[in-house]
């Protein structure tokens, strides 16, 4: 369970849980123990990774769409070990936007950018449209309310000091963390080209030079074919200097020298093989943290819209990968007591 909640639950904090197992008696030692006060699976490692694979297909389900912030909720986990085979994949749940309808034109073509594009991205996508930005956002706010139950992180009205999106849905305000939602995007695109070996790299047109310490400058040097692996090109070029020619196509957008000087640190710390096996993850989240949007970077309605979407298509979209929430519902009888309407 720990091992499932490992990139879902903030700092110190651990998940409280009962475990209900069905199995075949014969897959039981119940000879280990003389007073038989315990017994033990004898095939330990298969009911781990049935265990294991079960929750995380259930998180993966459930906390993209739970309000994360002060709100609990329960995983449900459901398999056989009694299959013909030992073990039955347990069915995951499905997210409740999964059939969702598609979009109205202009709000798809919106849904197809990433929050990092190029602002010239968007203005290249309106002007094929034959219309302006702002014609396209009043025409984004009058299908708000046909759409936003399609959506149920609803739509951008407004940016928060550069930190927050104000969205609305048909429940009422949805509050989203820009960084730490990008982040668990990042993150989770990041496992998935990775595993399937398919983390297309960007050679930069300009190769970004930065000051290094000699040991950054001896890392690049030494685990050079690593860092290809996960699609950096960086080479020395003196004792402190180093040049950064290439990166992971989604990190393109990142500070450049900030993301090599993290990463060199973590493989330096953790070990070369370490970082591609049993440390993954923490290579991807540190990836993915400075990947993301970064605070007080300004995003039009179209980019927020953006955001939101993948939000929608992205396992465990609730957290970041630290763990943390990264939106939160209030509901319109919330904002009426505040403002103590009906009394």
């Amino acid at each position: 369970l720990r091992a499932a909640y490992q990139d879902q639950m903030h700092g110190d904090r651990h998940p409280a849980y009962v475990i209900f197992v069905d199995i075949d008696p014969h897959g039981v030692d119940v000879n280990v123990h003389p007073a038989k006060t315990e017994v033990r699976f004898r095939d330990s490692r298969s009911v781990h990774q049935f265990v294991f694979h079960s929750v995380s297909r259930a998180l993966a389900g459930t906390a993209a769409q739970t309000p994360a912030a002060g709100v609990g909720f329960a995983a449900s986990a459901t398999g056989s070990l009694n299959s013909p085979g030992g073990f039955a994949a347990a069915s995951p749940a499905s997210p409740s936007w999964a059939g969702a309808r598609p979009l109205p034109t202009m709000l798809g073509a919106q849904a197809s950018l990433a929050v990092a594009q190029p602002a010239a991205a968007y203005a290249a996508m309106f002007a094929t449209a034959g219309i302006t930005e702002q014609t396209a956002l009043t025409a984004n706010a009058a299908a708000n309310m046909a759409a936003s139950a399609e959506q149920p992180l609803g739509y951008a009205i407004a940016q928060l000091h550069g930190i927050y999106i104000l969205a609305q849905n048909n429940a009422g305000l949805v509050l989203v963390d820009m960084h730490a939602a990008h982040e668990r995007i990042l993150y989770e695109k990041l496992k998935l080209a990775l595993d399937l070996r398919e983390l297309a790299t960007q050679k930069l047109l300009i190769p970004v030079t930065f000051n290094a310490d000699r040991l950054d400058v001896a890392t690049a040097e030494e685990h050079a074919d690593t860092l290809t692996k996960i699609g950096f090109d960086i080479a020395p070029l003196s004792p402190t200097a180093l040049a950064v020619r290439a990166v992971p196509a989604m990190l393109a957008a990142a500070d450049i020298p900030e993301l090599a000087r993290a990463l060199l640190k973590d493989v330096r710390e953790y070990g070369a093989s370490r970082m591609l096996t049993e440390r993954q993850n923490e290579l991807l989240g540190t990836l993915a943290c400075h990947g993301a949007v970064r605070a007080n970077r300004s995003l039009t309605l179209t980019e927020m819209n953006a955001l939101l979407r993948e939000m929608e298509q992205t396992e465990r979209a609730g957290e970041c990968n630290h763990g943390r929430p990264t939106w939160y519902q209030m509901s319109l009888s919330d904002l009426d007591k505040l403002f103590m309407r009906g009394r």
